[in-house]
C-alpha cells in the first residue's frame, strides 16, 4: 500500500495531525510523521485549536503525539504522499530551508500533497502554489494571494478544494472531505460505503475516541450520526484528552467541543448498520442510563456490528451483553469485562484490537488504526489503490 509522509511541529493542532494519521493508517496506507531535529519515538506537543464564541480560535494543550521516523533520515522519493496539518506548527517550519526543500520535491514529482489550515504557509514559504486554487484559515488568505495562489472561500468551513495533485482545506470540522478528495489524489477506489453509523457519545468522552473513528469513516462517505442521552443536534459535548506521560495512569486535559448530530431521543437500531462506543469518562455515566443500555441491547440483538474502545466497554457490561463475548478494553477495565461473563483478551501492544462475531473492541485511542479497520472490514467496505 502506498505511503505517506507528514510533516509536523511542536504545537500542531491536535486533530489536524492524528485524525488523518489514523485514518489513512486505518484505510490501510502506511504513514510516517517527522518533525525537524527530532527523531523516531521523540514528541511533538499539540495544540487544541477551537471555536468557542471569540473573535479566533482558542487554544488549549492537547495530547502528545509520537513520531514515527527521524527527519533527518527521511527521503522523499520513499513516500507517495505528503501531508501537512495546521496549527501553529507552520509559522515556524516555514522558516525552515530542510522542510520548504522537502515539500517542493513533492511537487516537482507531482505527487499528492494535502495540506489544511495554517499549512499552507508552509506551501507559500516553499513557492509552490503561484497559480493554484488554494484554501486555508480564513486569516492567512493574505499570505495565500500574495504567494500567487487564487483564493477559495472555504464558505462553509467544511469546504476543501482540489487542483490536480493538491488538496486543501480550513480547518479540522473539513476532515471528512479533506480525507475523500485525498483518496481520491491517491487513485484510491472506495466500494461499498452506503452505511450509517450511530455513535453514542456524553460529557468527557475521549477526545481522539469520538473525533476520529467519526470523521475517519465520514471520509470513506459514511453517514455517521453522534448522540448524546439527554441533548439534541447541534448541542455539544465537551471531552476530555487522555494522555499517558509518565504517572500511574493517564492524565486528563480539556478537549475540544464537539457538536452532536442528532436527537437521542429520535434514534433507534433500526436505522443504523453499526454502533460505535468511544471511552473516557462519559461511559462511566452513560452506563447508569436504561435508554443506553437498551439502545445497546437492540444493536446486539439485531446482530448489528458493535464497536467499542477503551472504557467504552463498561457500557457494555451494564447492558448485559458481553457474556460469552471474546474482548478486551482499557487495562484498569479488566475486572468489569471479567464480572460481565466475557473472556478477557489481553492488549499486547495497547493499539490491539479484536473481533469476535459483530463485537470488535480496542483498548484505547492508539488503537484506532486497527479498529477503524476491524470497522471498515465488517462493513464491507473495500479500499484500493490503482
Amino acid at each position: 500500500m502506498r505511503k505517506v509522509l507528514f510533516i509536523v511541529g511542536d504545537y500542531c493542532e491536535d486533530y489536524e495531525v492524528m485524525v488523518p494519521f489514523q485514518s489513512l493508517l486505518g484505510y490501510g496506507f502506511q504513514a510516517d510523521a517527522v518533525c525537524p531535529n527530532k527523531k523516531a519515538g521523540d514528541v511533538v506537543r499539540t495544540a487544541i485549536h477551537d471555536f468557542e464564541g471569540d473573535q479566533t480560535y482558542s487554544e488549549k494543550r492537547g495530547h502528545n503525539f509520537v513520531l514515527t521516523a527521524t527527519f533527518a533520515e527521511v527521503h522523499a522519493d520513499d513516500y507517495d504522499a505528503l501531508v501537512i496539518p495546521g496549527g501553529r506548527a507552520p509559522e515556524y517550519l516555514s522558516t525552515d530551508d530542510s522542510v520548504l526543500s522537502l515539500v517542493r520535491h513533492f511537487f516537482s514529482k507531482k505527487k499528492p500533497v494535502a495540506s489544511i489550515c495554517h499549512g499552507q504557509l508552509i506551501l507559500a514559504a516553499a513557492d509552490v502554489i503561484k497559480g493554484r486554487k488554494v484554501t486555508a484559515y480564513p486569516a492567512c488568505r493574505p499570505v495565500i494571494q500574495a504567494a500567487g495562489a487564487t483564493w477559495q472561500a472555504p464558505e462553509p468551513i467544511t469546504s476543501c478544494f482540489i487542483d490536480e495533485n493538491l488538496v486543501t482545506g480550513a480547518a479540522w470540522p473539513a476532515h471528512p472531505e479533506f480525507l475523500g478528495l485525498f483518496l481520491l489524489a491517491m487513485g484510491a477506489n472506495v466500494s461499498n460505503t452506503e452505511k450509517k453509523v450511530l455513535v453514542l457519545a456524553g460529557d468527557f468522552v475521549e477526545d481522539y475516541e469520538v473525533m476520529v473513528p467519526v470523521q475517519a469513516l465520514q471520509g470513506l462517505g459514511y453517514k455517521v450520526d453522534v448522540v448524546c442521552p439527554n441533548k439534541k443536534a447541534g448541542d455539544t459535548i465537551r471531552t476530555a484528552v487522555h494522555d499517558f506521560e509518565g504517572d500511574q495512569t493517564y492524565s486528563e486535559k480539556p478537549g475540544h467541543n464537539f457538536s452532536l448530530t442528532a436527537d437521542f431521543a429520535s434514534v433507534s437500531a433500526d436505522g443504523y448498520d453499526a454502533l460505535v462506543v468511544p471511552g473516557g469518562r462519559a461511559p462511566e455515566y452513560l452506563s447508569l442510563d436504561e435508554q443506553v443500555l437498551e439502545l445497546v441491547r437492540d444493536f446486539t440483538r439485531a446482530e448489528k456490528v458493535v464497536a467499542s474502545i477503551c472504557h467504552g466497554q463498561q457500557i457494555l457490561a451494564a447492558a448485559g451483553v458481553l457474556k460469552g463475548k471474546k474482548c478486551t478494553a482499557y487495562p484498569a477495565v479488566k475486572p468489569t469485562i471479567l464480572l460481565a461473563g466475557a473472556e478477557w483478551l489481553e492488549p499486547d501492544p495497547i493499539s490491539k484490537c479484536f473481533t469476535d462475531g459483530n463485537l470488535i473492541t480496542g483498548a484505547a485511542w492508539p488503537g484506532h488504526p486497527e479498529f477503524i479497520s476491524h470497522i471498515v472490514k465488517a462493513l464491507g467496505t473495500k479500499i484500493s489503490v490503482e
